[in-house]
């Protein structure tokens, strides 16, 4: 397990700096969202096989800074040289069409004049603005001299020092390709030539570079930029898709697609809802993040300290579940009942207030859930510390090798990777409607939980277990991987 499976992308990259890859140079509801993460793999199950095929395994490169320049520019260049504009038109060009040259290029086939006009940096020859006659600035209302007066291919003139101010003032808001031209309705985009010789000095003109590069990489179908703090790399794809992506100088783990924190199996337009939820009903959920609870045979307080949701009191010695308090005994069955919400069928025959009460107990039984297994996330990240050093200390005292421990490393590792897909299967179920599809998901969750208890169970108790742990190993991946398998071919993941 790495700590790095918790963390979350920062949402800015204003402070984005290139310069800095010099010091390591050696080293909505979009349709896309439905179309979810582990939709096109169930030919990648029958071609790898069952038993060896990962839904998380996604191709990926990671990129420097001057490395992306160059992918870009290069792209730039071959398009401009084709269609035979300039190198600032041509990046304007695919940037609106989000750097697809197939398209693009069968666009200009069509109708080159259209192309122009779609992509916002040549209007149609209907919609050209003569010049006026007289050296008049539309802005400052002033009368200048004909050399002061500025124009993209609109031909709506404006003194330059309007431009100027124009400029400096968007660039100071962050804006890269978003600057248009100043006219009233007239939505043409500026060309990065005619903008940087209007900037005042080097440091705005750094600005305005950064901010290009960053309107670029986020406009490309198969780019991505790193969301870790201060990190200039980029992610870089053949086919874009929500998939687990990993930056390889920060470690920042993260969807591809919504570049938001790892979700599987639950798709990118979904988390966004449950995050947004979960943000708006912290308030109600607060007394959820309480670390105690009391033993239901002898109502010790108890304080929960690892990962495991199996509990056993340190006084009566009573085996329980953390989640429901319910007697760990019941919870070896075949389905694990705790992580199903039993909905009320006579809800809808009650008054809006019952209705309200009976939402807000749905959401906490999902968000305690979820919030449970992060925190769980935590707690066994450092029970993996622990069996490090444990490691390290038993082979330095001559009690076995490195490959003789392997087998609790690699427990430890894939209790990782059950847990954080177990969590996200939480969100989904919340927004899942009721029905047989829901039974088998949740059946298939139960399942899940269960082994990934009893495997955290014995990863925490190593030492009494020994080689005992290993025994649950295949059986809990192949678990994992059948879920999110299963979720594919019954066709459950998409916007409930």
């Amino acid at each position: 397990m790495s700590v790095d499976m918790n963390s979350q992308g920062s949402d800015s990259n204003e402070d984005y700096d290139p310069n800095c890859e010099e010091e390591d140079e050696d080293e909505d509801d979009d349709p896309g969202d439905i179309e979810d993460y582990y939709v096109g793999v169930a030919n990648d199950v029958e071609q790898q096989g069952a038993d060896s095929f990962d839904p998380e395994e996604y191709q990926f490169t990671c990129l420097t800074y001057r490395e992306s320049e160059s992918a870009l520019n290069d792209q730039m260049a071959s398009l401009a040289s084709i269609i035979k504009v300039s190198h600032s038109v041509a990046k304007l060009i695919l940037v609106h069409f989000h750097w697809q040259v197939s398209e693009i290029l069968e666009r200009h086939k069509l109708n080159s004049v259209q192309l122009l006009d779609d992509a916002r940096v040549q209007p149609l020859s209907s919609k050209h603005v003569m010049a006026h006659s007289s050296h008049h600035c539309a802005v400052c209302m002033q009368f200048v001299r004909k050399e002061n007066l500025l124009s993209l291919a609109c031909q709506h003139p404006f003194c330059r020092s309007c431009w100027e101010q124009h400029c400096t003032v968007l660039v100071k808001d962050g804006a890269g390709v978003g600057i248009s031209c100043m006219a009233q309705e007239c939505l043409l985009r500026t060309p990065e030539d005619f903008v940087f010789p209007l900037l005042p000095n080097e440091e705005m003109k750094d600005k305005y570079k950064r901010y290009l590069f960053r309107d670029y990489v986020e406009s490309h179908y198969q780019l991505q930029l790193c969301p870790g703090a201060d990190c200039p790399m980029v992610i870089q794809v053949q086919e874009p898709k929500a998939r687990r992506v990993q930056c390889n100088r920060c470690n920042e783990v993260f969807c591809f697609r919504c570049r938001q924190m790892y979700h599987a199996p639950t798709d990118c337009a979904t988390i966004r809802k449950w995050l947004t939820k979960c943000a708006d009903d912290s308030e109600t959920a607060n007394y959820i993040s309480a670390h105690t609870k009391d033993c239901p045979k002898c109502n010790i307080c108890i304080e929960k300290n690892g990962g495991c949701n199996h509990m056993q009191c340190s006084k009566c010695k009573h085996d329980f579940c953390w989640m429901c308090l319910g007697d760990w005994k019941t919870h070896g069955s075949e389905y694990y009942e705790c992580s199903r919400y039993k909905e009320n069928p006579d809800i809808v025959n009650q008054s809006q207030q019952a209705q309200a009460r009976e939402a807000l107990k749905k959401y906490l039984f999902y968000f305690e859930r979820w919030e449970n297994h992060n925190k769980s996330l935590q707690l066994e990240a450092q029970t993996y510390q622990q069996i490090q050093e444990k490691i390290q200390e038993r082979v330095m005292n001559n009690l076995g090798t490195w490959i003789d421990w392997q087998y609790l490393q690699n427990a430890a590792k894939l209790l990782a990777k059950c847990r954080y897909t177990l969590q996200y299967t939480y969100p989904y179920a919340y927004y899942m409607e009721s029905g047989p599809r829901k039974k088998l998901f949740e059946y298939q969750q139960a399942q899940l939980e269960a082994e990934i208890e009893n495997l955290s169970w014995k990863v925490e108790r190593a030492d009494s277990y020994d080689r005992g742990v290993s025994t649950g190993l295949g059986f809990c991946f192949s678990i994992r991987s059948s879920t999110t398998r299963h979720t594919v071919q019954e066709g459950l993941i998409r916007i409930c």
